[in-house]
């Protein structure tokens, strides 16, 4: 996700660091006071600002720019206790070291880098074999593509399953200005972003009090003429359910229904076919058409890598792939972007050739215990438990409060966590759930039984300050944590102000809060 940034007027760029104060400046009185000594903090620009808005007239030594960025990067938190991400933030050093070679290789030019290519073509096909794709008769011809993570493989995904139901209808001779696409409201908000940017309706199945992933049958129900698809997650952002793929596939069946499901399996791709193996989600499924996963995330490599399969080239419809001779051989293109690095997708095919299956199933399977052991003793402390245990959906615990049982919320919960550095954040559940609160942990690979234990101790030791806090002296706390040890509050927030308190999302409309990645 890119976040959009207001470009500071000239007025508010020497504005003073303390309201109503000049801005100082530190004197040089030594001529040498320029001169690039031993220590990079006995030059001039350890005394001057960080250049923040205009390109600087001169250079400075290379040492100096790295570690007064380095410096700057310090007070960025820390990965390992970011328990709101799925992204990884491990990897091995040989597998960084690989990574790091290939930075300077575009990984678009085929001509010049033809076996970084055949690398993504044998993740290709690793991936898809692993989704089950058709492999054997006549008419078996998977294809895919590597992607920059799971949104960019979803807007393509979208962009197919919306021509293949347009060339339908033109040849019917039927209208096609009202495409519909049907989905929980569950969903990341990548999918309200596809479905806005290529003018797809959106039709939702609501989540309820205690149902937090889509309907089967109320989803069946849904399908029209224009409906180019139905989106299933494997592994909600929220609660980590796998949602019914099965269920619906067989209704549709049933039914005589014709249209497509694609799965969405970011985080569920790399999860569920070695711990869950007999859950039938992917193309073992007769509607299921395409399904994308996120490399970057339960893949375990560093961010951005994604991934696409199709069942067979008749759902991925030919005028939309192009043949680019740019670089000095023929291409078959089908991305939103074009030059990318090979770094990440060369970082995939280390973990599946040095991980294999028996690595990345005792991975998932000591993430699942480590989960099931979080969960197992929150539900000790008093929450509610909101995810499944054992295996039956992804490795992470979503829980809340007893209902009026406390005098704070899940946030205020949150913030005192992010007090003792933990990342752990609270949403408020998709809409038609009664403005359901939750806090959420992602286990990673990184997250082990130890790093639990901590989280544990911190959890009860800041339940047990905000039991002894009233309302007022909450209020106070809150607004501090938020104030000063929030990004937003210490940098008084960067976004553009023309876009604020846009009311077109499900976060716009019912108050959902978009989760992390």
């Amino acid at each position: 996700m890119v976040h959009l940034n207001a470009i500071p007027k000239d007025h508010e760029i020497d504005r003073p660091l303390v309201e109503g104060m000049d801005k100082l400046k530190l004197r040089f009185e030594s001529p040498l006071s320029d001169v690039f000594t031993t220590s990079v903090y006995g030059s001039r620009f350890a005394g001057e600002d960080l250049p923040k808005h205009e390109i600087p007239e001169t250079e400075m030594p290379k040492e100096i720019a790295y570690r007064l960025i380095k410096d700057d990067l310090s007070l960025d938190g820390n990965p390992l206790l970011n328990l709101a991400s799925f992204v990884t933030t491990y990897m091995e050093k040989e597998a960084e070291d690989l990574m790091t070679e290939s930075f300077s290789k575009n990984f678009i030019d085929y001509e010049e880098y033809p076996q970084s290519a055949d690398i993504q073509n044998r993740c290709v096909s690793m991936i898809g074999r692993l989704f089950n794709a058709p492999t054997t008769g006549n008419d078996a011809a998977a294809v895919g593509t590597s992607t920059i993570g799971s949104s960019e493989a979803i807007m393509l995904a979208v962009l197919a399953m919306k021509k293949r139901w347009k060339n339908a209808r033109v040849a019917a001779g039927k209208p096609t200005d009202k495409p519909n696409i049907i989905m929980s409201s569950a969903v990341q908000v990548c999918w309200e972003k596809a479905a806005r940017y290529f003018e797809v309706e959106e039709k939702y199945v609501f989540c309820t009090p205690d149902r937090y992933v889509i309907d089967p049958e109320e989803t069946v129900k849904m399908v029209d003429e224009n409906t180019i698809g139905i989106c299933v997650i494997l592994g909600t952002t929220y609660t980590g359910e796998y949602e019914d793929a099965k269920a619906i596939n067989d209704l549709l069946i049933k039914k005589n229904i014709n249209t497509v499901i694609h799965i969405d399996a970011a985080s569920g791709g790399f999860v569920a076919p070695f711990v869950a193996p007999k859950l039938e989600w992917d193309f073992r499924l007769e509607k299921v058409v395409s399904i994308n996963t996120s490399g970057h995330k339960y893949g375990l490599v560093y961010p951005g890598v994604g991934w696409i399969i199709w069942r067979a080239p008749e759902y991925l419809p030919k005028e939309l792939v192009f043949n680019i001779n740019y670089l000095g051989a023929d291409q078959a293109s089908f991305t939103l972007n074009f030059s990318k690095g090979a770094s990440q997708v060369i970082g995939q095919y280390y973990q599946l050739i040095r991980l294999g299956k028996h690595g990345y199933r005792s991975i998932m399977t000591n993430l699942t215990r480590t989960a099931d052991y979080l969960s197992d003793s929150l539900e000790q402390l008093g929450f509610v438990i909101m995810s499944k245990k054992n295996g039956t959906g992804l490795p992470l615990v979503a829980f809340r409060f007893k209902t009026g049982e406390k005098h704070y919320d899940e946030f205020a919960l949150a913030h005192q966590l992010r007090g003792r550095s933990w990342v752990v954040p609270a949403y408020t559940m998709a809409p038609h759930t009664d403005d359901l609160k939750m806090l959420r942990v992602v286990v990673r690979e990184d997250f082990s039984k130890s790093r639990c234990d901590q989280l544990l101790q911190d959890i009860k030791l800041c339940l047990e300050v905000l039991d002894q806090m009233d309302k007022a002296e909450l209020k106070r706390n809150q607004e501090y944590i938020s104030k000063h040890l929030t990004t937003h509050g210490r940098t008084g927030g960067r976004s553009h102000k023309h876009y604020h308190g846009e009311t077109h999302s499900l976060q716009g409309k019912h108050g959902k809060t978009h989760g992390v990645c």
